[in-house]
C-alpha cells in the first residue's frame, strides 16, 4: 500500500476512471444485446410459427429470457457505474482536503452548543472547523457521534482502543472509502430510524389474532378455488365476475387496515438499501483489532446476519409497494389477499428483530466514526498518536502545530508543563501567535481525547478536559454584554477547578471588557485563586505586570512569550515560543501605520 496519501489518491482516481470506462463499455454492449434479444425473439417466433405453436412460443420465451437477463446485468452495471463515480468524488475530495481545501464538506453547525466549555473557542464546528476537516461519516447518526466524540473526552481505555482500531483502518483505505460510498448513495437519517422505532413499539394487530390467522388462509383458498373453477369452465363468467368483485371488495377493505403500517415505513426503502449495503460490507470485513471485532459482532449474529434481516424487511416493503402497480396488484390482492400476507410477514419480522435494530444504527454510526479517525490517520502519516500519562496535568509536546493551518504556513512549537498547580503565562505582541498557540494546544487535546492522532512529533498528556475562555461576544438575544458573558464563563471554570475536576485551562486576554485597572486587579486575583486550587493551564495576556507574579510564585508560574522584530518600521514575526517575558510590543507601530499620530 502507498504510504503517501497524495500519491495514493491520484493513483486511485486513475484506476477508478479506467474502471468506469470499462463499465461504460459494458453499458453499450448491454444495450445492443437487449436490442438483438428482442429482435431475435420476434424473428424466431415469426419463422418458427409455421412449424407449430410450441416451437414458436418456446423460442420467443428463450430470447425474452435472455432480454431479461441482459436487462438485469445492465441494471447491476449501472449501479456499479454510480458507485465508481461516488468513489472518484471521494478520492478527489480527499486530494482537495490534503491541500486544505475542505470548505465543501459539512460544517456541523447544528452540533454547536452555545455553553460548551471549548467548542466555540477552538473552532470545533462551523466553517473551516475541525469537524469539517476530519468528519467522513455519512449517516446523521454517524455525524452526531463524531460530534459527540469531539465534545466529550473518552475514557482512557476507550481512547487506547480507538487508537489501535484507527491504525488498522488506516491501512484499509479502499474498504473505508467503499463504506463511505455506500453511505453517500442515500444517507441514513434520524427520521428513518425514528420511523422504525415508532413502528417497533406499536402492538401487532394481525399476527396474534386467531381470526386473522384463519382469514389469512381461508380467503385465498376460497378465491383460488373460484378462479380454478372458472379456468376449468366449471362455472361461467356471469358467476365468476360477481364473485371476483366481491373478493376484491373484501381484499380492499382489509388493505385499508394494512395501510397505516405501510405508511409508517413508506419511502425508507432507499435508506434500507444503504443500511443493507453498509452493514453487509462491515460483516464481510476481515478485521483483527478487538474493538473492530466487537463492532462487527453487532451484525454477525449466529442465527442470521443483520444484512440478511434488513434485506428481508426491504423485500416485504417492496412487495407492499406493488399496490402502486394496479395491473399487478389487483389480481394479486383479489386472489391471494396480498396485503394481508405481507402484513403478517411484516409483523413476524418485527417480532424477530425488535431487540436488534437499534444496535444496528448505533453500530454503523460507531464504525463510521472510527473510520473517520482511520482516514485522518492515513491522511497524516507524520502525525502521532499521543500517550496518556497516569500523572496529573501533564502536557509534553514536541513540534506541536495547529492541524487546520496548512503545513507550508504552520509553525510548530514544543511546549511542556507537568503537574497540578502549574500556570503558564504567555505575553507577546499583537498578531505574534499567542491565540493560535493556545488553540493549537486545545485542538490537539480534543483530538487526543477522542482517540485520534495529533499534529505533533510527539505528545504525552494526562486525561483532561479543556476549558477555555478565548472568543467572547455579547448575546443580543439575552441582552448580555461581552463582559457579563465572560464572567459567566469564568464562573464555570472557577467552579470546575474548585470541584477538583481534571481540566486544562486555556485563557486568552481575560476580563477584556472592563477598564485596565479593574482588569489587572481581577486577572491577578484570578491567577492567585487558580494557583490556590491547584489549577493547570495556559494564559495569554498583554499585561506584562501579570508576568511578574512568577517572582512571587516561582514554583507555580512559568513565563513564555512570542516576540516581534522591527526593521524599517516593518514587523516580522517568527511565531516561535520562547521562555521569559516579552520585551517587544507592536501596537504603537500598527497605530502609526493607520495614521494615528503618536
Amino acid at each position: 500500500m502507498v504510504n503517501n496519501p497524495e500519491i495514493f489518491y491520484t493513483q486511485r482516481i486513475k484506476e477508478l476512471k479506467d474502471e468506469k470506462a470499462k463499465q461504460l463499455g459494458r453499458k453499450n454492449q448491454m444495450a445492443w444485446l437487449r436490442f438483438f434479444s428482442v429482435v431475435a425473439a420476434f424473428t424466431a417466433a415469426w419463422f418458427l410459427w409455421p412449424f407449430g405453436l410450441l416451437p414458436g412460443l418456446a423460442s420467443f420465451i428463450v430470447f425474452i429470457g435472455l432480454f431479461i437477463y441482459f436487462l438485469k446485468q445492465d441494471i447491476n452495471n449501472n449501479e456499479e457505474i454510480e458507485n465508481t463515480e461516488r468513489l472518484i468524488t471521494i478520492n478527489e475530495s480527499e486530494l482537495q482536503v490534503l491541500n486544505h481545501h475542505f470548505l465543501h464538506l459539512p460544517e456541523g453547525n447544528h452540533h454547536q452548543v452555545a455553553t460548551h466549555p471549548y467548542t466555540n473557542d477552538l473552532d470545533i464546528f462551523g466553517r473551516a472547523s475541525l469537524y469539517q476537516y476530519i468528519n467522513r461519516a455519512t449517516s446523521q447518526q454517524g455525524n452526531a457521534l463524531v460530534a459527540e466524540w469531539l465534545m466529550q473526552p473518552a475514557a482512557v481505555s476507550v481512547i487506547q482502543e480507538r487508537q489501535e482500531a484507527a491504525k488498522e483502518l488506516a491501512t484499509k483505505t479502499n474498504w473505508r472509502q467503499q463504506l463511505q460510498a455506500y453511505g453517500v448513495a442515500e444517507p441514513i437519517t434520524l427520521a428513518t430510524e425514528q420511523k422504525i422505532t415508532n413502528w417497533l413499539t406499536e402492538e401487532n394487530k394481525f399476527i396474534h389474532k386467531t381470526g386473522w390467522r384463519i382469514v389469512r388462509v381461508l380467503l385465498p383458498a376460497i378465491s383460488l378455488t373460484v378462479l380454478g373453477l372458472f379456468l376449468t369452465s366449471v362455472i361461467e363468467a356471469n358467476r365468476f365476475l360477481p364473485a371476483a368483485v366481491l373478493l376484491l371488495i373484501i381484499a380492499s377493505g382489509i388493505s385499508k387496515l394494512v395501510l397505516p403500517a405501510h405508511y409508517k415505513l413508506s419511502k425508507i426503502a432507499p435508506e434500507l438499501e444503504t443500511l443493507f449495503n453498509s452493514i453487509g460490507w462491515i460483516e464481510e470485513h476481515d478485521v483483527k483489532n478487538s474493538y473492530l471485532l466487537r463492532l462487527q459482532k453487532i451484525f454477525n449474529q449466529p442465527e442470521e446476519k443483520a444484512s440478511h434481516k434488513i434485506k428481508g424487511l426491504t423485500q416485504i416493503l417492496e412487495r407492499l409497494d406493488l399496490r402502486l402497480n394496479f395491473i399487478v396488484f389487483i389480481p394479486l390482492n383479489t386472489f391471494l389477499f396480498w396485503d394481508l400476507q405481507q402484513v403478517f410477514a411484516l409483523e413476524k419480522w418485527k417480532e424477530n428483530n425488535k431487540q436488534s435494530i437499534d444496535h444496528w444504527f448505533a453500530g454503523l454510526a460507531e464504525m463510521e466514526a472510527i473510520s473517520t479517525i482511520g482516514n485522518l490517520t492515513f491522511n497524516h502519516p507524520a502525525w502521532t498518536f499521543p500517550a496518556i500519562s497516569n500523572e496529573d496535568a501533564v502536557f509534553e509536546s514536541v513540534d506541536l502545530g495547529h492541524p487546520l493551518i496548512p503545513i507550508d504556513k504552520r509553525i510548530n512549537n514544543s511546549f511542556s508543563t507537568k503537574g497540578d498547580n502549574q500556570l503558564n503565562l504567555i505575553t507577546g505582541s499583537n498578531m505574534a501567535g499567542k491565540s493560535t498557540f493556545l488553540r493549537s494546544i486545545g485542538v490537539n487535546m480534543v483530538l487526543a481525547m477522542m482517540g485520534a492522532p495529533v499534529c505533533a512529533d510527539s505528545l504525552i498528556l494526562s486525561h483532561m478536559k479543556v476549558m477555555s475562555s478565548m472568543r467572547i461576544s455579547d448575546n443580543l438575544e439575552e441582552s448580555t454584554s461581552t463582559f457579563y458573558v465572560e464572567l459567566k464563563k469564568l464562573k464555570e471554570i472557577i467552579e470546575a477547578v474548585n470541584r477538583n475536576e481534571k481540566v486544562f485551562l486555556l485563557l486568552d486576554e481575560i476580563l477584556r471588557g472592563t477598564n485596565s485597572a479593574d482588569r489587572h486587579i481581577g486577572s491577578k486575583s484570578l491567577i492567585k485563586q487558580l494557583i490556590h486550587h491547584n489549577a493547570a493551564g495556559v494564559l495569554a495576556t498583554h499585561d506584562l505586570e501579570l508576568a511578574k507574579l512568577a517572582t512571587d510564585y516561582p514554583a507555580n508560574i512559568q513565563n513564555y512569550h512570542f516576540d516581534v522584530q522591527v526593521a524599517n518600521d516593518e514587523l516580522y514575526f517568527d511565531y516561535k515560543l520562547k521562555r521569559g517575558i516579552c520585551q517587544s510590543m507592536n501596537a504603537s507601530i500598527l497605530m502609526k501605520k493607520i495614521g494615528i499620530e503618536l
